[in-house]
């Protein structure tokens, strides 16, 4: 992939982490519901962070025309799903949701396995270390989003369904 190609799947990539930070403020605020706006919240952090770090590498790779040596390109790992366990431990009986809720969460998990394959392909087509692996990292923080918020539709949808995978039981009631 030529640099110019990278640095415009950047921008993109940039485009993308600020108008997803915004559809997951947008539903946040609007969610009544306990575990939608906190999987809302934290992955809105998240995308606030992804957007830094590639405005970072952005500036430094335009500025000297490669993978830049010194920008720290290190990227938090998601706590998504420590959040959605902390937040289910703490609910009580079926959660309120509604429609949308569920529209929304449906939508991010689309545009995440999107985000998911975009920097998949960005890590394939490259060849310097450190910028596969920081590609690699972003394609698989995006998976765990999408993972998490299915597991979380899953609890809105089938509260009793998903507590029942989660435990795990077996035919010997252990």
């Amino acid at each position: 992939m030529a640099d110019t190609d990278r640095l415009t799947s950047i921008e993109l990539a940039l485009a993308n982490e600020l108008r997803e930070r915004e559809f997951y403020l947008k539903h946040a605020e609007r969610t009544r519901n306990d575990v939608g706006k906190a999987m809302f919240l934290q992955i809105a952090d998240e995308e606030l962070e992804h957007h830094r770090r590639l405005k970072e590498l952005h500036g430094r790779w335009k500025k000297e025309e490669k993978w830049p040596e010194t920008v720290p390109l290190q990227v938090k790992k998601t706590r998504v799903k420590d959040v959605l366990l902390e937040v289910l431990k703490k609910v009580e009986g079926k959660p309120e949701s509604d429609t949308d809720d569920l529209e929304a969460i449906r939508t991010a998990v689309d545009f995440e396995f999107k985000g998911e394959a975009f920097y998949g392909k960005l890590r394939d087509h490259v060849s310097d270390p450190k910028e596969k692996a920081f590609f690699a990292l972003l394609s698989q923080i995006e998976r765990e989003h999408a993972l998490s918020l299915q597991k979380a539709e899953e609890f809105l949808t089938d509260p009793e369904g998903y507590f029942r995978t989660q435990e795990h039981h077996g035919l010997d009631g252990m």
